[in-house]
């Protein structure tokens, strides 16, 4: 009698724990995704409606997709000095709860890096996301009529005239780069062009040679590669080893081989990563470890979703060109930081004369 009478003492509290475990809430068990019901704003360091703005919207709906709990996400813009203002917020006025997100362009880490007035921040400290552009190729090439179609008769003339957009533009100063690289003899950079302006310019003769994006090429003029209207001369990898393919370009030797000084091979770098680099996505330094996993993950499977290459020729009518977050953040590290390089990258970049070899 006794033992029945301890057994069915024993039956109560499990008989409780049993009602608790069905009368609780399912949350106790399958927790809620952080990100359910929750908003995600991503800080644009431009005006709305540009380049930078619709590679944004490319990759918001995949991102929201991949992210679990599936927030809304928004964008607020904040444009200024290249970036600077966006990333001076991010850095010292954004929340670190990782509801607060940013995509910039490469300019505020070549602020950073160069030493530019108004940079309150430092590059090393944001969570960097990866990039959905950065791959690419710049090619530096003459027209026929130059008569320089050989690297050695390129050499000999003298006061070749390369066209470009404005001082600082990219194309303006990745055509310094390589001519001064190629040891050019007195090189004239003719600005005041867009894009499209410099290949009619050559081709009406105001100017010999530019600086391209190669994939620009077969969709604007595709006919010189048919008619010889170009000579190619160097190509500038980004990043090393990648090459637009074209097989008018598979020979063109990469500008790294003409490097012959560690300042000169310092100096590609840290052209090719500061364009490597693209428009990063960043998190405030401070982000809890848990969310920046989360939005890490999220974003390689938006990098990696076969609908994101869709996504950016709807949005941007670009190729898509992704860079993980440990290559942003890699390529980022590298940037050649020693006073004597960036002093000598500034010269390339401006208006002066180009600094001797």
């Amino acid at each position: 009698m006794e033992q029945k009478q301890y057994e069915s003492r024993l039956k109560v509290p499990s008989l409780i724990v049993t009602c608790l475990v069905l009368l609780a809430p399912a949350s106790v068990y399958s927790q809620t995704p952080f990100y359910q019901g929750k908003t995600i704003t991503i800080i644009q360091g431009r005006s709305p409606g540009g380049t930078g703005d619709m590679r944004v919207r490319a990759v918001i709906p995949l991102l929201q997709k991949h992210i679990p709990g599936k927030p809304t996400i928004v964008s607020e813009y904040i444009s200024g000095g290249g970036g600077r203002k966006a990333a001076n917020h991010m850095y010292k006025g954004a929340r670190p709860d990782g509801l607060t997100m940013a995509n910039i362009g490469e300019g505020f880490v070549t602020n950073a890096v160069l030493g530019e007035a108004g940079v309150q921040y430092d590059i090393d400290k944001f969570i960097y996301l990866g990039s959905g552009n950065s791959r690419t190729n710049y090619v530096f090439h003459t027209v026929k009529e130059a008569k320089a179609d050989t690297l050695e008769r390129l050499r000999a003339a003298t006061g070749i005239r390369v066209g470009g957009q404005a001082v600082g533009h990219s194309i303006y100063i990745v055509g310094r780069l390589f001519a001064w690289i190629l040891d050019l003899k007195e090189p004239k950079f003719i600005v005041g062009y867009s894009g499209p302006e410099i290949d009619a310019a050559m081709l009406r003769g105001e100017v010999d040679a530019r600086a391209q994006v190669t994939e620009d090429i077969p969709r604007r003029n595709p006919e010189w590669f048919d008619k010889g209207t170009m000579h190619w001369h160097a190509m500038l990898e980004i990043p090393k080893g990648y090459r637009f393919r074209h097989p008018v370009f598979d020979k063109v030797p990469a500008l790294d081989i003409f490097a012959k000084t560690d300042r000169e091979k310092k100096a590609i770098t840290m052209a090719r990563n500061f364009r490597l680099i693209g428009s990063p996505f960043i998190l405030p330094p401070g982000t809890p470890k848990e969310q920046v996993e989360i939005l890490e993950q999220a974003m390689r499977k938006t990098f990696k979703d076969p609908e994101f290459t869709a996504s950016m020729l709807k949005f941007a009518g670009a190729d898509a060109s992704p860079l993980m977050p440990e290559e942003q953040t890699a390529a980022i590290r590298e940037i050649p930081r020693e006073p004597q390089i960036i002093d000598l990258y500034n010269k390339i970049a401006g208006a002066g004369p180009l600094p001797p070899r």
